[in-house]
């Protein structure tokens, strides 16, 4: 069954689909169900085409001035570093995760104006440590930036004390085997 498409006259900007004037070819479904009847597209007609012109070369002025604002913040942003500070375990395992929204307000308090859309994680971030974000405005406007999650406290070195104390037991059952006590499963063998 082939596709069904239309062709429509956008009235407004639609981000995916094109600016203001443009004729563009999308789903029947599309357009009955959402571009018509929020008053973003209509049956293209050369009268409303020529209409649309004016609205057209505005659109496309401010696309061009939005442009070069984004290329201009990410030039600025090749080498920025984001501290965010967040409760965690001991282990370094924080209570919750690192959000989109996270980054995009950290990036924001530090002057860089970054929507939440254009922050885009490859996976959660649930443990402290660095991380490399990617920011994208565009297919061809994107930079990376480093995001350093840390602790709210102090974090306890859990795996240096562990082996200290493993390898303090093992010489303590060591020395006490040499001195002829039997090992710890013969006693217990010895008990019942």
């Amino acid at each position: 069954m082939a596709k069904k498409r239309t062709n429509l006259l956008l009235l407004e900007n639609v981000e995916g689909l094109g600016i203001v004037g443009d004729v563009v070819r999308c789903k029947r479904g599309y357009a009955s169900n959402y571009l018509i009847p929020h008053g973003l597209a209509e049956p293209p007609t050369k009268h409303r085409i020529e209409a649309l012109a004016e609205r057209r070369a505005e659109a496309e002025a401010e696309l061009q001035a939005l442009r070069a604002a984004r290329e201009e913040l990410i030039s600025r942003m090749e080498t920025v570093t984001i501290d965010v500070v967040r409760s965690c375990n001991d282990q370094g395992a924080l209570y919750g995760s690192v959000t989109q929204r996270d980054i995009a307000d950290a990036l924001i308090e530090s002057g860089y104006n970054v929507a939440v859309r254009s922050v885009r994680l490859a996976q959660s971030i649930r443990r402290v440590g660095e991380y490399t974000v990617v920011i994208q405005f565009d297919k061809d406007l994107k930079t990376d930036i480093t995001l350093m999650v840390k602790p709210d406290r102090a974090l306890e070195e859990f795996e240096d004390t562990d082996e200290e104390t493993e390898g303090q037991e093992g010489d303590e059952q060591a020395s006490e085997n040499e001195e002829g006590a039997p090992a710890p499963e013969a006693q217990e063998a010895a008990a019942e």
